[in-house]
């Protein structure tokens, strides 16, 4: 498994969302779900349309049945409220635009496979590397910590982490010590 990294620069966050959102709603809502929230891919496929129509998101995470509970970002709030109009509340809120091979069924979410693709073109397009599903989560860490380092005990809570240091290394933070450190060198 390879170790992904946070997208660490604000301009490049804004300019993945601005191509994904000329690709595909879906895709860009996707997108601003993980980087805003700090779900894991696995839940953030499984929200339905329902779960999304108030100002919060109430849910139990998959991995570990922790309750979570998340502000809608106030940015995304009317491009949400376009792409949800007209659909049932039990609906998947990240269809795949496919019928499901083995069940059949359609509407059901898209896979974790086509998250990691979408991710991964849009990286391309910005020249990072070290990208993948995680990256979101770790992104909205990173992009808290950044905003205020006293966030970190949130961080560790929210991430089910025990040491301060664990987290630092999982946002890619510890990186970028070692990195300046090493610039700063005579």
């Amino acid at each position: 498994m390879e170790f992904v990294q946070p997208i660490r620069d604000p301009k490049i966050i804004e300019g993945i969302k601005i191509y994904l959102k000329t690709r595909s709603l879906r895709n860009y809502l996707f997108f601003c779900l993980g980087i805003y929230s700090g779900l894991r891919v696995s839940d953030l496929l499984n929200l339905k349309v329902g779960m999304v129509k108030g100002t919060h998101v109430k849910m139990k995470e998959q991995k570990n049945n922790n309750k979570k509970k998340f502000i809608i970002h106030p940015s995304i709030r009317a491009d949400l409220e376009q792409y949800i109009a007209g659909k049932n509340d039990e609906d998947f809120l990240f269809p795949s635009r496919q019928i499901k091979t083995k069940s059949r069924l359609k509407g059901q979410p898209f896979h974790r496979s086509t998250a990691y693709r979408m991710l991964n073109d849009a990286a391309k397009h910005f020249g990072l590397k070290e990208i993948g599903t995680h990256t979101m989560r770790k992104t909205w860490g990173y992009l808290l910590y950044s905003q205020d380092p006293r966030n970190l005990a949130l961080l560790m809570e929210m991430y089910g982490h025990s040491d301060p240091d664990i987290t630092l290394r999982y946002i890619g933070v510890t990186q970028d010590m070692m990195d300046n450190a090493i610039v700063r060198m005579p």
